[in-house]
C-alpha cells in the first residue's frame, strides 16, 4: 500500500505542476506525449484516479489527520 500511497502523490504533485503551468498557456503532458495522444490521456485519467485514491485513503495515510489528538495550532 505504501508504494501505492508513493506513486499517487507523484501522480499529484505531476497534475499540479502541469495545472500550475496551464495558468502560463503551456500544458507539459502534452509537450511530452502530444496533443490528443492516447499516452496524454492516460496520464490524464492516472492523475484523476491517484487524486480519488488520496482523497479516499488521505486520513489513513496522513500523520496529522490520522490522529485526532494532535491539536492544530
Amino acid at each position: 500500500m505504501k508504494a501505492l500511497h508513493i506513486i499517487a502523490f507523484v501522480l499529484l504533485i505531476v497534475g499540479g505542476i502541469n495545472w500550475g503551468l496551464e495558468a502560463f498557456e503551456y500544458n507539459l503532458v502534452t509537450m511530452i506525449a502530444g496533443v490528443d495522444s492516447m499516452v496524454t490521456k492516460v496520464v490524464y485519467v492516472l492523475v484523476g484516479l491517484a487524486a480519488i485514491y488520496e482523497v479516499a485513503t488521505h486520513k489513513n495515510t496522513c500523520k496529522m489527520c490520522g490522529d485526532v489528538s494532535v491539536k492544530a495550532a
